[in-house]
């Protein structure tokens, strides 16, 4: 069997069995590159030279979580959080409570949104956001599976459609890989090309707050990283916090280093004392804790994906279906398709995926006759496949890392699974109406 499919199924049974991702993405990248035809030394010397190339992402989100929570201590979150209370009253009026839920459902979204291309900073709000809104959410009754869902949203949509930000870095690599395998297209048509599934991702969305529209009933915890609701906020450190917010993205946008910008913010909030020099070290310690996870996980999913590409499985995967198909345009297309919603599933980056498949994909593209609007799409829907729904994406434990800091959300059934469905379903769907639209 194809050692791809061996890799990502393993990977995948085992994380919907519960077992930490972590180690589902070690045992499967062992299972995969020993069906590859590599021995035990050559899979782990590529797993293990495949490690360094994640270090940096969990040292930015390390560093991001230690921002967030020092920023959440300065009273940024409770400001917010009173806001949306004021609009529940205490009888339990149902309009109110309403009220109160689309405002955070709009909040969320918007941020999500703004994460990828107004604001980049990804994932980094989450766990500054969502944490104080925990205890909130559990008095409306709010699934959050429907936050995750909300959330993923944000962090997908936006990149792959929208050219700002992650969406300029996502779609120059489009550009860049399809120039790269023998076809010139332009920035300018990539949007017009992923409108459509832009717009399956919307339909996703409404399905998912259909779904879990019912309310959902969560034990109430104390938090460690909650603050206190009813404490006095400074306006002077809300002052600071916001300045090491713009200082932070005026450092990390023209570096392109997180790393940076998040040291950046960090000294300010020292120097300004908006962060106390005496609990400085446990802030920034409990949240980079609270993001090692994800850290770890992007570590090992870089490993993951460099055995699959030792292996040098992915060609004769996409042959293979495609000689089962008869040279079918609107079959192939479909098979193409499911071909990159397993490599993104498996290493987790959608930014990672355009450079494997392009180089097979625009080939077989060009030889069954689709149009460059058409490819494009192809290329892009292929890429972005898997993101939601993946064990390894940020896109999902992002979500997760926030949702889960009272042990109440689980990332494989409560966030992995639902933006599986919502999003990958009709992203295929919707992908493959529109390369069959621009053909």
């Amino acid at each position: 069997m194809n050692a791809v499919l061996v890799a990502v199924g393993v990977m995948l049974i085992l994380s919907l069995l519960r077992i930490n991702v972590v180690l589902s993405l070690t045992v499967g990248a062992i299972v995969g590159g020993l069906a590859g035809g590599l021995n035990i030394m050559e899979t782990i010397d590529s797993f293990v030279d495949g490690l360094g190339g994640g270090a940096t992402i969990a040292l930015s989100y390390a560093l991001l979580g230690g921002f967030a929570l020092a920023i959440s201590r300065t009273g940024v979150p409770e400001v917010l959080v009173k806001a949306i209370l004021k609009l529940v009253q205490k009888d339990g009026d149902s309009q109110k409570k309403g009220a109160a839920k689309g405002l955070i459902f709009v909040v969320l979204l918007a941020l999500a949104i703004m994460s990828q291309n107004l604001i980049p900073v990804h994932i980094a709000f989450i766990p500054l956001i969502v944490p104080p809104m925990i205890k909130l959410m559990n008095m409306l009754q709010i699934d959050r599976r429907l936050i995750a869902s909300i959330l993923t949203f944000g962090l997908v949509m936006p990149y792959m459609f929208i050219p700002a930000g992650f969406g300029l870095i996502y779609q120059d690599i489009i550009v860049t890989q399809m120039g790269l395998a023998g076809l010139d297209v332009t920035m300018e048509d990539v949007p017009k090309a992923m409108a459509i599934v832009a717009l399956g991702m919307a339909v996703g969305l409404i399905g998912a707050f259909i779904a879990y529209r019912k309310p959902r009933q969560y034990k109430n915890v104390e938090l460690k990283t909650s603050n206190d609701l009813n404490k006095e906020v400074k306006t002077r450190d809300l002052v600071f916090a916001a300045f090491a917010l713009v200082a932070s993205l005026a450092v990390q946008i023209p570096t392109d280093s997180m790393i940076i910008g998040s040291l950046v913010g960090i000294i300010i909030l020292y120097v300004t004392g908006a962060l106390k020099m005496k609990e400085a070290d446990e802030v920034l310690s409990d949240g980079m804790r609270m993001m090692a996870f994800v850290g770890f996980v992007m570590i090992s999913a870089n490993g993951f994906s460099s055995v699959i590409n030792a292996t040098g499985d992915v060609e004769p995967l996409v042959a293979g279906a495609m000689d089962l198909f008869g040279g079918s345009v609107s079959i192939a297309v479909l098979v193409m398709l499911i071909v990159g919603l397993i490599v993104t599933m498996g290493i987790g980056s959608s930014f990672a995926t355009i450079p494997i498949i392009a180089a097979i994909f625009v080939p077989i593209a060009i030889e069954l006759g689709l149009s460059e609007l058409a490819i494009i799409c192809l290329i892009g829907t292929a890429g972005v496949l898997g993101d939601a729904g993946s064990p390894a994406s940020d896109s999902t434990l992002g979500p997760t890392a926030g949702l889960n800091v009272d042990g109440q959300h689980n990332h494989i059934w409560d966030t992995c699974v639902p933006t599986f469905i919502f999003y990958n379903i009709p992203q295929i769907i919707f992908g493959w109406i529109a390369v069959v639209f621009f053909l």
